[in-house]
């Protein structure tokens, strides 16, 4: 999979921040709502436009981040 299909960063939404393609979800708060214990199927839930390519597409643009320091 590769992130950049899902991921973008512009800064003239959410201030830059990563979001998903075509909405205003960050990437921080998918991966906030997953280390609180959110399942994806949950997060789906909360979020009706998101699929489960999209959020593993968050974790790998965190999984990127990291190995990248």
């Amino acid at each position: 999979m590769k992130f950049q299909d899902y991921i973008e960063s512009n800064h003239t939404i959410m201030l830059g921040k990563p979001v998903i393609k075509g909405t205003r979800i960050t990437v921080e708060l998918i991966l906030k709502k997953l280390s609180e214990g959110a399942s994806t199927k949950q997060i789906i839930e909360m979020y009706p436009s998101l699929n489960n390519e999209q959020i593993n597409a968050c974790l790998a643009y965190a999984s990127d981040v990291i190995s990248n320091e």
